[in-house]
């Protein structure tokens, strides 16, 4: 199969994926063979390439991962063979410690990663067990369903930890692939959004998709936010957002990595009155299950920006540099 590989960390400018020929992987027992047919770009990759979260290397990257099944190991049997399957974030947890046993698979020790700890999607096919992976809905075109997988379950994994209700305030910080699709389940919910990005084309998607009101990173929004998310990979957004935020309220911190450090944080100006900074650590099943019968029925309408697999180097440096407009996809050869 042809695969992007990623074999040591480098700046992205530098275009460290290379395009080679794996053998393809044989499904060992209860796991699925998926032939992928999508695959999204995402901010983790870039941490990955430039090592804020190393990867086991060499790695065939990328998590969100549309395809059809191909073939079953045996005593699969949760799907068919031409089912339409997605595959997210989370590859496999132990399943017995007592984060796994509580609903928290995605704090387990063992926790491993798609594209991070196993080979991903910027390939033809991959194996997965066919307890992570996920039917995906009709409604969905391949492309359209990519980005739900982690931007999506993850965007609705940050909105349930904000505690946002309706007719509330939320702040959304940077505009990219996972906050197109919270603004509009925010919007769902009866929520009011304001968006905070320094792109005017983010800024009009913005508005286009239900914000009554979108600024720069620094602005001052027509009143105090009871929660916010931030997606930007930079720290200076936190105090911006903190001071932003009324008493009370919640900052979600939806990346995992930042580019540079958060400064440091005056507590009388920024965090007294009981306001909250909470992070996000990747995603459970239980947040795929939710959410994409949930975006079947709002229904989410993705914006998405199609590349070549050859063209992976590209589409993420565009994404560094914030130039994609929604989420950007690979489209894997025939």
């Amino acid at each position: 199969m042809k695969a992007m590989v990623l074999k040591e960390i480098s700046p992205m400018e530098k275009e460290p994926l290379k395009m080679i020929d794996l053998p393809d992987p044989v499904p060992e027992p209860k796991e699925i063979l998926v032939k992928i047919s999508t695959c999204g770009v995402c901010h983790t990759e870039l941490d990955e390439i430039e090592g804020r979260l190393p990867p086991k290397l060499p790695i065939v990257l990328g998590h969100q991962i549309v395809g059809r099944v191909g073939k079953l190991g045996s005593g699969a049997t949760k799907f068919n063979i031409e089912d339409r399957v997605g595959i997210a974030w989370i590859n496999s947890a132990c399943g017995k410690c007592h984060f796994c046993r509580e609903g928290n698979e995605n704090l387990c020790l063992e926790f491993q990663g798609t594209g991070c700890h196993a080979n991903g999607g910027y390939a033809q096919y991959i194996a997965i067990s066919e307890d992570f992976a996920y039917l995906i809905p009709e409604r969905f075109s391949d492309a359209e369903a990519t980005p739900l997988l982690c931007a999506g379950a993850i965007g609705y994994r940050d909105l349930i930890l904000s505690g946002i209700k309706k007719g509330q305030t939320l702040g959304l910080f940077g505009f990219g692939a996972s906050a197109h699709i919270v603004i509009q389940i925010a919007r769902y919910w009866g929520c009011e959004v304001f968006v905070f990005t320094r792109g005017e084309e983010h800024r009009n998607l913005a508005k286009k998709l239900g914000a009554s009101w979108a600024g720069g990173p620094e602005d001052q929004p027509p009143k105090k936010l009871h929660c916010a998310i931030d997606f930007t990979p930079v720290g200076e957004t936190v105090p911006h957002a903190l001071r932003v935020l009324e008493k009370g309220g919640r900052l979600v911190l939806a990346v995992i990595r930042k580019r540079n450090p958060i400064p440091p944080l005056d507590y009388a100006q920024l965090l007294w009155d009981e306001k909250e900074i909470k992070s996000v650590a990747n995603i459970t099943r239980k947040d795929a299950q939710e959410f994409l019968p949930l975006a079947a029925e709002i229904p989410i309408t993705p914006e998405v920006q199609e590349f070549k697999l050859e063209e992976a180097n590209q589409a993420l440096i565009l994404l560094k540099q914030g130039k994609i407009q929604g989420a950007g996809v690979l489209r894997m050869p025939d």
